[in-house]
């Protein structure tokens, strides 16, 4: 039996994925995407073909596409990024919002027409609400018009929309579950999902960025590989254990190694399997098409492909529009939304699953995504004739007020009062929000490990004073973190000089809220093992305490614990750009991935000369695997090589443009420099020395950036410089090596 069951499993795997790869060619051939041509084979596989073979177990492949799912949700994670975010800003959320709500009223309107349950309505709303970042990204780069302007515009949005599907699958599994919808439980979805994603992200990002660079000269590829799929799969279980889907978990920590310097080591080592598991997936999409059913439906099939052409334009338009995109901008990308894909099938398999969707809609939902992304590229091309008949035809009032709004929205500016308001409250929000909810989640493991081990050890009631100290002390340093003013003191003084000083009451009211919290969340504490009134005793005390005597003490850990977890999550963006590197004399250390624009390609670093030009000094030079540490003048320059260079901010952002013009990599992860600095001791054999005669370069394989001697810094010292005691290095170069040096 056992026997049979793997062989079944063996013959099922093995046939969808031939047939898979000769669909795969055919559709190259006739450049589609590779996603028809899976569903394709998928339907071939199924039962509802009978010309060939059909897998033995539909089971089997069920469960290869649930770990499809995973993976493709892992590698969106790792798309994803907070940095992302928060450069498309708000603009792109918006339009989100408007063409999912504007999308699944729609859905939940033609469902209704339809005669569907609610439950199938709202699901079918959900469906038709999610473009598909695969297709439009294939279709763009087929048309050749990825560097158009509003190609931007369109990836923000689908950055933006690749969130709220994971949170919209999360709510929809919610109602499914319940069989209803309730208000009250979807906001306890909502604030359920709130609180696990800002602990998993909270930890995840202080943790595993602070592991993986800790142990980075240990992991190879086949060991990140281990790693990122073990991390994969089990943070989708712990997602489980907490009630979420897998994908959930997936994505979570994909979003979490999104920030790393090993991402994109990451999605190159995983871009195999996620291929293969994606295949997978799309092939059972594939399965569940029933032409009997299919034909028996094909009015309503085509309506709705009617209905997701004709919304996304009209939804995807209006959003543009509100934000301040010409209509021009708005339209064009408009119609690059016209289609849907992965996440639909995500969320009819989600809800097919569940037992909660009828039988004939998932097919349905399969032949509207294939209509609909064969003909993408056909609407993309129309933008641009519907534009010029749109604006042929608008009335001429109409189009000077849409111009005006779109001209006032590029060039309105808030105040410099204003930004910085919002930069302090959104600050102070984020900080509340997320010590608040660390200080709630360490009660559980306080609740249940700590006080019953002291409970044993002291019983009475000096056990339960002592449990309730413990918990205090477990979680002060996060207490402190709430309590302890956010605004720093240049920022209150610009405030008041620029708002008089009716700005007290604000940053006033922000004070007492972070009293009360945490005076709240103590007593909370003290109440579980105390009496009510000494708990609000002790509360008020431990509160008064904390600020009095523990500040001086709490605020350097805690701000050494902000700086290393910003420091993690923004490490991928720091470590290319070089913020966050700050060395003497604002010098930073960069690396830049060499695009083929690049005007340097072919050429020798001296004959860049990108220290005159740039003034810039080029410290490494990566290529195939292969790392050049302080090159030569002779190492030429060629497309896909890694350069690390030091300067100020300013040369590199001056810099960055040129060396990677129109190419959207990243640069490689594996960047083994570092920045040193140490003070020359009376014994050092470097004293009385000069540059010249240390060769540091040859010797050492490090460059010397600046050196501090006495008030004065030398930037970029000459040769003939001499090494005094007392002297402060800055040097570049391999840890190894500056190891050996010092």
């Amino acid at each position: 039996m056992h026997s049979d069951l793997i062989q079944s499993l063996i013959g099922d795997f093995a046939l969808i994925l031939m047939l898979a790869a000769i669909a795969a060619i055919v559709f190259k051939l006739l450049k589609q995407p590779l996603v028809l041509g899976y569903i394709v084979a998928g339907f071939i596989a199924s039962p509802h073909f009978k010309f060939l073979p059909t897998v033995a177990n539909p089971a089997n492949i069920s469960f290869w596409a649930q770990l499809g799912i995973v993976v493709l949700l892992f590698s969106l994670g790792l798309e994803f990024s907070f940095q992302k975010l928060v450069k498309v800003g708000g603009t792109a959320l918006l339009t989100c919002l408007i063409i999912v709500v504007g999308m699944m009223g729609v859905g939940f309107v033609v469902g209704g027409m339809l005669g569907y349950s609610t439950i199938d309505a709202i699901f079918l709303g959900g469906m038709i609400s999610m473009s598909s970042t695969t297709i439009i990204i294939k279709a763009l780069s087929d048309l050749n018009l990825k560097h158009r302007s509003f190609v931007p515009r369109v990836m923000a949005v689908l950055i933006v929309e690749d969130l709220v599907a994971v949170v919209l699958l999360v709510i929809l599994s919610s109602i499914a579950i319940n069989k209803r919808v309730e208000g009250d439980q979807m906001l306890e979805a909502v604030l359920k999902l709130s609180f696990y994603l800002i602990i998993w992200f909270t930890v995840g990002i202080f943790v595993i960025p602070s592991l993986l660079k800790k142990f980075r000269r240990f992991i190879g590829d086949e060991l990140l590989l281990i790693i990122a799929m073990g991390l994969c799969f089990g943070m989708a279980t712990l997602a489980v254990w907490s009630g979420f889907s897998l994908a959930l978990g997936a994505f979570v920590i994909g979003s979490i190694l999104a920030g790393t310097t090993e991402a994109e080591r990451i999605e190159r080592i995983i871009t195999p399997v996620k291929d293969l598991f994606g295949a997978v997936f799309f092939i059972s999409v594939g399965m569940m098409v029933d032409p009997v059913l299919m034909w028996h439906n094909a009015g309503i099939i085509l309506l709705l492909a009617v209905v997701v052409v004709v919304g996304m334009i009209t939804f995807g338009t209006f959003g543009m529009v509100v934000t301040g995109q010409p209509l021009k901008t708005a339209m064009e990308s408009g119609f690059c939304l016209t289609q849907i894909g992965e996440f639909s099938f995500i969320i009819a398999t989600t809800g097919t699953q569940l037992g909660v969707l009828g039988k004939n809609i998932y097919p349905i939902i399969v032949a509207v995504s294939v209509i609909t992304t064969f003909f993408t590229p056909f609407f993309i091309k129309q933008a641009l004739p519907c534009y010029n008949w749109v604006a042929r035809h608008l009335p001429e009032k109409w189009g000077v007020l849409l111009e005006g709004y779109s001209k006032n929205a590029a060039h309105s500016e808030m105040s410099q009062s204003r930004q910085l308001w919002h930069k302090v409250v959104r600050r102070y929000l984020i900080t509340l929000v997320v010590y608040t909810v660390v200080v709630i989640a360490l009660w559980f493991p306080i609740r249940h490990i700590v006080m019953p081990l002291i409970y044993e050890t002291i019983p009475g009631h000096w056990g339960r004073l002592l449990a309730a100290l413990c918990g205090f002390g477990l979680v002060s340093p996060f207490l402190y973190g709430i309590i302890v003013p956010r605004t720093k003191a240049q920022e209150r003084a610009q405030l008041v000089s620029e708002s008089g000083k009716i700005s007290y009451v604000p940053l006033g009211v922000m004070s007492v809220v972070s009293f009360l919290v945490t005076l709240w969340i103590t007593f909370f504490y003290f109440k579980a093992t105390l009496s009510t009134l000494n708990s609000v005793v002790g509360a008020t005390a431990l509160c008064l305490l904390l600020i009095l005597v523990f500040s001086p003490l709490l605020r350097k850990r805690i701000n050494r614990v902000e700086q290393r977890f910003l420091d993690n999550m923004n490490e991928r963006e720091n470590r290319r750009t070089g913020k966050n590197n700050v060395l003497v004399s604002d010098f930073h250390l960069a690396y830049m991935r060499v695009s083929y624009s690049c005007p340097f390609v072919g050429q020798t670093l001296a004959e860049a000369r990108l220290r005159e030009h740039y003034d810039v000094n080029v410290v490494n030079v990566q290529r195939n695997g292969m790392s050049y540490p302080v090159p030569g003048g002779d190492m030429r320059i060629f497309p896909g090589d890694t350069l690390g260079v030091i300067g100020t901010d300013e040369k590199i952002q001056h810099m960055l443009p040129v060396v990677e013009a129109h190419d959207s990599n990243d640069a490689p992860a594996q960047h083994k420099e570092e920045f040193v600095h140490f003070a020359i001791g009376p014994g050092s054999p470097l004293v009385g020395r000069t540059l010249a005669q240390a060769q540091l370069r040859e010797r050492y394989k490090s460059l010397l950036v600046a050196i501090e001697r006495d008030d004065d810094v030398y930037i970029s010292p000459t040769p003939d410089v001499v090494f005094n005691a007392g002297d402060t290095l800055w040097i570049v170069g391999d840890p190894v090596e500056l190891k050996a040096l010092h």
